[in-house]
């Protein structure tokens, strides 16, 4: 009898982060209609994904690749799917023939995944797949990404010589308790101007996806144009006991 309940808390607790995420905006000028908010859903339940779907929502992320071949097939083909963090290259054939409307990675760190997504993209024949560098502003050797010098270089690569792929822009994940400084969003913003100085397009066409639960208002306010939320929306995660 407790799912019900659950599911219900999900929904209202996503209305809060959209007025959240409409004063964070506001309060700096900025357009709410420019931020997105990707609910990330993953140890939790196909039917929290649902009622979420059913209240209007389309965009959702996962981390675990396993997780989402599980789920995806199982939902509306029209939500917009979004892979966040390190995806391992023997997995990319996987993901993008289970997941076929997948339309966002967050993030590709490095030429050998961007080739991998590249050719996978190609043999299935479907659009060109939206992806994010992603860039480690920790400086923490826990996390994946480029360093921050390098970003240019793999933005290049990924517009100029993988074809099949759509560079939107830039992520990061922050800092090891999951929780950004201020310094690591600028650090983020930096390079997005780097990017775009060197590749002559505008900041407008560079998105940034960084925030989550702890910190996506400050995410918004320093220029954030993605905030992946988890446990604010479908509360703690759940994670299997081990044996």
């Amino acid at each position: 009898m407790a799912a019900p309940a659950m599911e219900g808390i999900a929904v209202t607790a996503l209305r809060s982060v959209m007025g959240r995420v409409r004063h964070a905006a506001e309060r700096v000028g900025r357009d709410p209609g420019g931020v997105r908010v990707v609910a990330v859903s993953k140890t939790k339940p196909i039917s929290l994904i649902r009622q979420l779907y059913d209240a209007g929502h389309r965009s959702f992320g996962e981390n675990y690749v396993q997780e989402f071949l599980d789920k995806a097939p199982q939902l509306p083909e029209d939500i917009e799917w979004h892979f966040i963090g390190h995806l391992q290259t023997n997995k990319v054939k996987a993901l993008l023939a289970t997941v076929p409307h997948l339309d966002m990675v967050h993030g590709v760190d490095s030429q050998k995944l961007a080739n991998h997504l590249d050719r996978a993209v190609s043999a299935i024949g479907r659009k060109p797949l939206k992806v994010l560098v992603q860039v480690n502003t920790s400086g923490e050797t826990s996390k994946a990404g480029v360093d921050p010098p390098a970003c240019v270089e793999l933005v290049k690569h990924v517009k100029l010589g993988c074809p099949n792929l759509e560079f939107r822009g830039l992520m990061t994940i922050g800092m090891p308790d999951y929780t950004s400084t201020p310094e690591n969003f600028k650090t983020l913003s930096n390079c997005r101007s780097a990017v775009c100085k060197a590749l002559g397009i505008a900041e407008e066409q560079c998105e940034l996806s960084m925030g989550m639960s702890g910190d996506f208002e400050q995410a918004i306010e320093m220029g954030s144009t993605n905030v992946r939320i988890g446990s604010t929306i479908f509360g703690p995660r759940e994670y299997p006991k081990k044996q």
